[in-house]
């Protein structure tokens, strides 16, 4: 048996992940378009969080072979997401942290 639920709580953590930085782009895309101030801003912070839901599939993915270093990645990747885009990040952020900390179980 191996570590299926750091896995999965990686992969799906991390697809929500990047969803919410898309969507977030497209918010930062129309208030540039608006001419809204600090909306560039919020177009690189969804690009950051479609780097860091990247992070958080490669951290699900490596779980079976190399579970410390997955649970680095999803736990670095969980808590970023915060940063980046706050409350959007709520699912993915849950997600992948539990994930990294289900990952540092020794079996």
């Amino acid at each position: 048996m191996g570590r299926t639920a750091e896995l999965v709580l990686g992969l799906i953590g991390g697809i929500f992940g990047i969803l919410i930085g898309i969507f977030a782009m497209f918010v930062g895309g129309f208030g540039a378009v608006l001419g809204v101030h600090g909306a560039e801003t919020v177009t690189g912070l969804g690009f950051g969080a479609v780097i860091l839901g990247v992070i958080g599939i490669i951290g699900g993915a490596i779980a079976n072979r190399n579970n410390k270093a997955a649970g680095v990645l999803m736990l670095i990747s969980g808590i970023l997401g915060f940063i980046a885009v706050s409350a959007f990040w709520i699912i993915p952020g849950i997600l992948l942290i539990v994930g990294g900390a289900l990952a540092f179980r020794s079996k």
